[in-house]
This record gives structure tokens, C-alpha cells and sequence, in this order.
């Protein structure tokens, strides 16, 4: 199976200068739980997860005043559409995240989170290393 099986090719973009309210009401709406962070001054991509305003939340920042581009992750780790979910999931184990950004060339075509994966996998019946299938 292929991230482009799993991925949402609903992607919430903002920018920098969104503030964390802003951001998590939006993620809230479209009912996702990362953004892409679009900085038009650097034609950079990054991500804000809910994960990071929630940090930021409890560090004390005040959502209406601290922006986006403070808590962006800019060393982003991107996913190809062609990529299988193994290889996908072994990126997130490793760099112990939840969501990458999937680029086809230079565009943006979806986001792929843990949960996708293992929805993806439960549905079709994922073999388990034990041979039994994985099954909702």
C-alpha cells in the first residue's frame, strides 16, 4: 500500500503570521490535526501540529498574541505519494512525529498522518508479522 492510498488530500495551509488561535481553529473546522505553514517570504514549507500549539499552550503563550511562525516546524521531513506506508511509518518512528507533508515535485498533494496509516492498514487486512491479518 502507498501513502497516496492513505494520505488527506485535504491540506490546511496558513501563514506565518496566523496566531495559534487562528491556526487551531482552522485545524478544528477542517477537523485535522496539522498545518502547513506557507512563508511566501522564504517559498518555504513547514508544519504546525497540534502537538506544537498545545506546548506552546502550556508554556504559557498567549494564543492570540504568539504567531505560527514561532512554533513551526521548518525541518520537515516530506513523503513522496509513491512511498509505501512501511516506509512512511518507519520516517515518523524515527523522527518521532505524526503527520508528514506529501510533495509530488515541488507541489503539495496531501498530508499523511499516523492515524491515516492505520486506518489504511485495518481496512485492507494488513498482514501481521504473525501471518493472522490486521482487521477492523
Amino acid at each position: 500500500m502507498l501513502v497516496r492510498d492513505a494520505m488527506s488530500t485535504i491540506v490546511l495551509t496558513i501563514g506565518p503570521a496566523h496566531t495559534l488561535r487562528q491556526a487551531a481553529r482552522l485545524m478544528s473546522a477542517r477537523r485535522v490535526g496539522a498545518a502547513v505553514v506557507l512563508d511566501p517570504d522564504t517559498s518555504g514549507l513547514g508544519i504546525l501540529t497540534e502537538r506544537d500549539v498545545l506546548k506552546a499552550l502550556g508554556a504559557g503563550c498567549d494564543p492570540d498574541r504568539e504567531t505560527a511562525h514561532r512554533h513551526t516546524t521548518s525541518d520537515v521531513v516530506f513523503a513522496a505519494p509513491e512511498w509505501t506506508l512501511e516506509e512512511a511509518a518507519t520516517a515518523m518512528s524515527r523522527g518521532e512525529f505524526r503527520h508528514l507533508i506529501v510533495l509530488d515535485g515541488q507541489e503539495t498533494v496531501g498530508v499523511v498522518s499516523v492515524r491515516d496509516v492505520i486506518r489504511c492498514w485495518v481496512a485492507h487486512g494488513v498482514p501481521r508479522r504473525d501471518g493472522a491479518a490486521l482487521t477492523a
